[in-house]
């Protein structure tokens, strides 16, 4: 059987321009619709293998419709040059695809089409319609199905006559008159004020027409009817708007839009000229598409490189390179060894081992590695570039990292952001698990050479499939401008920092362990006496038996194994025995004493003398940094002897200092933004104390009346509120009842009336999206947001409210840090970024540059974006972290 399929070929141009990034060859020609068009051509293709072919256009902005009314279509923005510019292209395309196409003065391509649709019903040919314009509706009938476009171009819903009454109750010719009631606005079509498609639709169900509705207005209640009989004439002449011209006279016979296939040559020609890489290489030119979208792993032509062959690959195959994948052996890569890497060149992978990349011969492959102006895909950028690092190589150029994208299109995925899961959940079976080849922990096995070079190969060949894939959904997600001017740069940004590190005072931190020694020595003594005995202190069982059965305190809660002697525990006992106080103390610093005195220890480079932290952009879903091998954000800071651990951290120049700017309140400034509440705005601009300010609405006293009390329970809610706080945790923060928690949280959204909208607000656009997002555009799926469990649904539902919040904060300081390396670089500083801890800038100055970074980094940090409140920064300094705080 025949089958036509007729594309609108201004829409679709239309959709794949917004939907994509704005895409240019090297000549400066933007690609980006072309890009999207050719990718529905080839999909159109391969899925629905047509004998027939046409792509409608419209041929000017003026048509028969402006003679009737000639504000048709008026207020529509003026074409983006960069889209105006693509047609061009798309038409030369459709010649190369051997694609028929036709447009003719005074009618749009809907008219083109609907009079295509008419003929073929009349020929009885199956005919698919391809449009992102709902107003094609009305053509569908027992041999036409409209394939609206969804998400831009990348899904379509079919409707057919069926699926037109299933979701409107209508029948197609019925569109037209739901047009008519409604009007259209992106045409500029009036309808009848106020009636919107839920309206109309009521009154076509009940009178089926616009000529029905308004035979029987005398039928409607009170304003209805007065709005139907004052716009009569526009309900009519909309509905004539909205009606497909199905009479325009083709110079086109059934022949002429017959498809054989597109020749290979003048289509390779076309992607060539466009610069369409990975087209190229999927396609075969020698008449169709390929049927696989990806190339079969078992097919990969993948060569080991030793020095014999490297001058053939450099001199031939470099030049064309823009794709490699580093393999680092371990989880921390400032330690972890560099197994090999893998490049990819037009269907063909190059292993290259440790050995040779290191030799002389490769020397070319280093230059190209740390050539800027080389762009290059691969898969985790900072772990790859920090590797390289300390085998004496740098990694510049990258544009593009799979890795970062993968977690930015599902940041909450538990299961790992690792290229075989990444390929996995975006359809590419190309690549193994790395489980599978090396073993895990203390199996982990390099293997032989050829599996390894296989293996490194096809993940090198699964980047370069993955990326123009992830780069179109980040597009579509509204986050292609947060990964290029944010995460990606903020990945080498944060390798620098690692690369340079932290000294690390190690007389001083043994000192200070000393000190923690003796004071765990005496609170040892000091449980000993209190308790009336000697135990194991570390051992849950022996400290639940001193405590609930020979000193007799309260049972809180049991485990499995006995008596519960957690945190949350001890905290409800304190008041009730001091030996309580003495066991949390001695928990702290015992703490301090294992993790952040020996385990510092441990972690001092012996080459550097300093700690490099490994910074992860990838765990936390709201965007936040987390810190390992060691952890430098947690150190505790709540006890002197915690605060006393930052005085080992030093400049590693004499004579330089240590500047640390933090962010104040950077949350709530936040949060007076998102919710444009009107106290919480006035308290920033006027620089109030924010809890005072709080205390005062919600007690309703003045300022001097605000006691210490007072402004401790307005900071627990003001924190608290962030983190959608319940009144039983408000209750548990502050040691009150959960009536007095629940009030006090009552007067607080009774004082600040704009927070309690927008948590309302964001929860119901979160219901209606699935999502959330930031400031700067991150997402934040929440599939549980309408789940029917109520502790899931509850989760998501704060999750909603806090996640901008937060998420907007971790990507101000990102920002921050982002423009920051930039204007030390602009300005020649020699000071360094070293840390960041949380809202936390640490950096090391020279003497002569103090003066400038007190003033610069404030400012860059205060101004990186623009809030309706303003941001502060507070900025100190001294001989280590410890007096810079």
């Amino acid at each position: 059987m025949n089958k036509l399929i007729l594309i609108d070929g201004n829409s679709i141009a239309n959709r794949a321009f917004y939907a994509l990034p704005l895409l240019s060859n090297s000549s400066g020609l933007h690609t980006n619709a072309v890009y999207g068009f050719t990718t529905m051509l080839l999909k159109l293709l391969d899925d629905q293998k047509p004998t027939h072919f046409l792509v409608a256009f419209d041929a000017g902005k003026i048509t028969f419709r402006h003679s009737e009314y000639k504000d048709y279509k008026g207020g529509r923005a003026k074409t983006p040059s960069e889209l105006s510019e693509q047609f061009p292209l798309v038409k030369e395309l459709l010649r190369a695809f051997g694609i028929s196409q036709f447009e003719l003065s005074g009618y749009e391509a809907d008219d083109i089409i609907g009079t295509m649709t008419r003929l073929a019903d009349e020929r009885g040919e199956q005919v698919l319609v391809v449009t992102g314009d709902k107003d094609m509706l009305q053509l569908a009938s027992e041999h036409v199905t409209i394939a609206l476009t969804r998400k831009g171009i990348s899904e379509v819903e079919l409707f057919d006559p069926a699926h037109i009454r299933e979701v409107y109750g209508l029948a197609p010719k019925q569109i037209t008159d739901l047009k008519g009631l409604m009007g259209d606005a992106s045409d500029n079509i009036p309808g009848i004020p106020g009636v919107g498609e839920k309206t109309a639709l009521k009154l076509l169900h009940q009178y089926e027409t616009v000529e029905g509705v308004l035979a029987h207005a005398n039928e409607l209640a009170g304003k209805m009817q007065e709005k139907v009989a004052a716009h009569e004439a526009d309900a009519r002449m909309s509905k004539d708007l909205a009606t497909i011209y199905r009479e325009v006279p083709l110079e086109l016979t059934w022949d002429e839009l017959a498809y054989a296939g597109y020749e290979g040559q003048a289509l390779a020609a076309m992607f060539r000229k466009l610069e369409f890489k990975s087209m190229l290489e999927k396609m075969d030119f020698s008449g169709g598409a390929d049927d696989a979208d990806n190339e079969p792993a078992d097919e990969l032509a993948v060569e080991t490189l030793h020095e014999s062959g490297m001058a053939a690959f450099i001199a031939n195959e470099l030049p064309l390179a823009d794709t490699l994948h580093v393999e680092v052996a371990g989880d921390n890569p400032h330690i972890g060894d560099v197994i090999g890497l893998a490049i990819y060149v037009a269907g063909h992978s190059w292993f290259v081992p440790k050995a040779e990349l290191l030799s002389p011969a490769a020397a070319p492959i280093r230059d190209w590695l740390g050539d800027a102006e080389k762009p290059k895909k691969l898969f985790d950028l900072h772990r790859a570039e920090i590797a390289l690092h300390w085998l004496g190589i740098e990694l510049r150029g990258c544009v593009f990292d799979v890795h970062l994208a993968g977690y930015l299109l599902d940041p909450t995925d538990s299961s790992g952001h690792s290229l075989y899961l990444i390929a996995s959940k975006h359809g590419y079976a190309g690549v193994k698990d790395d489980e599978a080849v090396f073993g895990k922990g203390a199996k982990f096995r390099v293997p032989d050479e050829a599996t390894l070079a296989a293996h490194l190969g096809r993940k090198a060949a699964a980047v370069h499939s993955l990326a123009p894939s992830l780069e179109r959904l980040l597009g579509e997600g509204g986050m292609l401008g947060l990964f290029r001017q944010l995460e990606l740069p903020l990945s080498s940004v944060l390798a620098a920092m690692e690369k340079q590190g932290i000294k690390v005072n190690k007389d001083e931190l043994r000192k200070h362990g000393d000190e923690i020694a003796v004071k765990l020595e005496a609170i040892v003594a000091a449980i000993y006496r209190q308790a009336g005995m000697e135990f194991n202190i570390g051992s849950p069982k022996q400290l639940g038996e001193v405590l609930f059965e020979k000193l007799g305190l309260p049972v809180y809660k049991k485990t499995k194994t006995g008596y519960s002697t957690d945190a949350e525990v001890l905290e409800w006992l304190r008041p009730k025995n001091e030996i309580v106080g003495n066991i949390l103390l001695y928990r702290q610093l015992a703490k301090l004493q294992s993790t952040y005195v020996e385990g510092l220890l441990k972690e001092v480079r012996e080459d550097t003398g300093r700690i490099h932290t490994y910074y992860q952009q990838t765990i936390a879903a709201t965007g936040r940094l987390s810190s390992q091998f060691p952890n430098l954000q947690n150190i505790p800071i709540r006890l002197e002897e915690g605060r006393k651990i930052r005085k080992v951290f030093v400049p590693r120049e004499p004579g330089w200092h240590i500047l640390a700017a933090d962010y104040s309140q950077i949350e709530l400034r936040v949060l007076a933004h998102i919710s444009g509440d009107e106290g919480l705005s006035a308290a920033f601009h006027n620089d109030m104390d924010i809890h005072t300010k709080t205390a005062m609405d919600v007690f309703g006293v003045e300022a001097s009346q605000v006691d210490s009390n007072m402004r401790r329970q307005a900071k627990a809610v003001n924190f608290g509120i962030v983190y959608g706080i319940s009144d039983y945790g408000l209750s548990q923060n502050l040691d009150i009842t959960r009536a007095e928690a629940a009030k006090f949280i009552e007067q607080y959204f009774a004082a600040f009336r704009g927070v309690r909208r927008y948590m309302d607000d964001i929860v119901l656009k979160a219901r209606m999206d699935g999502f959330v997002t930031t400031l700067l555009g991150r997402r934040r799926y929440l599939p549980e947001i309408a789940a029917s469990n109520f502790n899931l649904r509850s989760f998501a539902e704060r999750t909603a409210m806090n996640t901008p919040i937060q998420g907007t904060a971790a990507d101000i300081i990102k920002q921050a840090m982002v423009q920051l390396a930039a204007r030390l670089k602009e300005r020649k500083l020699r000071s360094r970024m070293l840390l960041q801890v949380h809202d936390e800038l640490v950096f090391e100055v020279p003497e002569d540059e103090l003066e400038t970074m007190r003033e610069l980094v404030p400012n860059v940090m205060e101004n990186c974006i623009a809030l309706n409140v303003p941001l502060k920064a507070d900025v100190s300094d001294g001989w280590n972290w410890y007096e810079a705080k």
